[in-house]
């Protein structure tokens, strides 16, 4: 069973009322940290539990250690040694036998024993919790009080062993690190529902696909890519989905690998990569001694908006052929190479600020490629204040390699979304309407419009969407009869009152030289 929106909630509470003065952005290494070496523990001990039979992993080990370690490596990609699994560690906390040592070795000797082919996986992933920092404590004593804390606090969560349940609680903790940690912090999180829209367009009419491949150049948490997955119907089955990614943030990479796999996805499915995506392209590979770059079914991506990037010498660079972004925004740069990387039948959908659809100049130039290339399948005007790093309102932008047809469906969904405290929120039902628009590429009133090419054209290939979505909605007619009514009722209501206070005034006794100056500043001001 998943873990409820209040199970969640009291969750959070627990993690944030135990970080101390770590700042969340950097407590989240530790806990995740934590969270993913208990996940990877627990699996390796099912796993042995079904097939040691009577016999113990210590056992097993002590009767040869290097043919212990191939096993489990052929089978998971790492290795465990008896004495280093998360339940030692809890074991020894309670023996009061555990020092910070003790995650120090097993950490070591996991990065030791990672296969050759899942190094790319593994390797380094636990690089981010770092046991030496003050902000643990100022000694290796108080150090091991802070782990211990935590661990303890890890162990409490309840893990279903359904890897859905767990990865859920993962996203959900991603999200809220995200919200919490400023605005730069935020960049690594796409909020689930803007997921859920590209993951939904990217994969309709393709989730019988046996197999798919799907890539993000951008991929923060990784969150866009395990959504689109999710919609495929082989989702989960080994070999059948490739999931590809690159981020240029070290932390950010790693908290992708671990959330990939603790939502279930095999280690050799895995290809991610920590790396400048437009300095250095990639993915690529060897064919026939020839190297090629790969292509994929589905391409997404929520870079960052507007980047300042090195556009020197581009010219040459086979992903830039309709042009070369401006130094000072890389939007169209991470778009060209999305399309660049995109099978012929495939489809892209990524998510940019809307400066895009009308800024001149070498932007202009690139976006008029793409129009008479019938690259451009639609344009979704999101909310403002949906993201956790930015209050402005953005774009989600669909592409293909090669259609047919060259017109462009508009959608206005800048009014769908739930007002929360500093946020916006898209609710279902904007998510639903959204994506049931797309399909039906129709026009709907004040909401969506196919603008054909001689439309674009006659804009100057300008995109900005009320120029094909009028979303006005006129004042209502004045009734000059019946505002002349109500005046004249408001002139009988005050001819009345002064009646009404004149009565009263005569009724006054005059008694006082205060009162009297009273009465008189009455009169004037009725005279006036």
């Amino acid at each position: 069973m998943a873990l409820t929106a209040k199970k969640e909630a009291l969750i959070w509470k627990t993690l944030n009322d135990t970080r101390g003065k770590i700042e969340p952005a950097e407590y989240k290494n530790y806990i995740f940290g934590v969270m993913f070496y208990k996940f990877l523990s627990e699996k390796a001990q099912t796993w042995l539990d079904s097939v040691l039979g009577d016999e113990t992993w210590s056992y097993v080990w002590g009767q040869d250690p290097n043919k212990a370690a191939r096993f489990m490596q052929r089978n998971l990609g790492y290795v465990i040694q008896p004495g280093d699994m998360f339940s030692d560690w809890k074991k020894a906390i309670n023996e009061d036998k555990f020092n910070i040592m003790m995650i120090s070795d097993s950490l070591v000797h996991f990065n030791q024993g990672v296969s050759q082919e899942a190094k790319d996986d593994f390797a380094g992933i636990f690089a981010d919790m770092d046991l030496t920092s003050s902000r643990l404590g100022a000694n290796a004593q108080t150090r091991t009080a802070t782990m211990m804390d935590w661990i303890t606090l890890v162990d409490k969560i309840e893990f279903d062993d359904k890897s859905d349940v767990l990865g859920d609680l993962y996203e959900y903790l991603i999200g809220m690190f995200a919200a919490n940690s400023g605005a730069k912090a935020g960049e690594f999180y796409t909020p689930h529902q803007v997921s859920d829209i590209m993951a939904r367009i990217l994969a309709a009419g393709r989730e019988d696909m046996e197999q798919y491949s799907i890539y993000d150049p951008a991929m923060g948490s990784g969150s866009l890519l395990l959504t689109t997955g999710s919609y495929m119907k082989n989702a989960g089955i080994r070999g059948s989905i490739k999931y590809y990614g690159q981020d240029i943030i070290t932390t950010t990479y790693n908290l992708a690998r671990m959330n990939l796999m603790m939502h279930g996805v095999y280690f050799n499915d895995i290809n991610l990569r920590n790396a400048d995506t437009l300095n250095n392209d990639w993915p690529d590979g060897l064919v026939d001694g020839v190297d090629n770059p790969r292509m994929f079914d589905a391409v997404m991506a929520n870079p960052p908006y507007s980047l300042k990037w090195n556009n020197k010498d581009r010219e040459d660079d086979p992903r830039f052929k309709f042009g070369v972004a401006p130094a000072s925004k890389a939007d169209y740069a991470f778009l060209l190479h999305c399309l660049y990387h995109l099978k012929s039948d495939g489809r892209m959908a990524i998510v940019l600020p809307h400066g895009v659809l009308f800024r001149g100049a070498a932007e202009e130039r690139i976006r008029k490629e793409l129009l008479e290339n019938h690259n451009i399948v639609a344009v979704i005007g999101l909310p403002e204040k949906i993201f956790t790093n930015t209050g402005i309102p953005t774009i989600i932008m669909v592409l293909e390699k090669n259609r047919q047809t060259d017109d462009v469906l508009f959608i206005d969904a800048s009014k769908g979304f739930e007002k929360q405290k500093n946020s916006n929120k898209l609710r279902q039902e904007d998510i639903d309407k959204i994506v049931e628009t797309y399909l039906s590429h129709k026009d709907v009133d004040k909401y969506a419009h196919v603008a054909s090419m001689e439309e674009i054209k006659s804009n100057d290939y300008n995109l900005n969407i009320p120029r094909y979505v009028d979303t006005f909605e006129p004042e209502p007619e004045i009734d000059i009869a019946q505002v002349k009514n109500e005046l004249s009722d408001i002139d009988q209501q005050l001819t009345q009152s002064l009646q009404d206070f004149q009565a009263l005034e005569s009724q006054l006794v005059k008694t006082d030289p205060q009162d009297e100056q009273i009465n008189n500043s009455l009169q004037n001001q009725e005279v006036k």
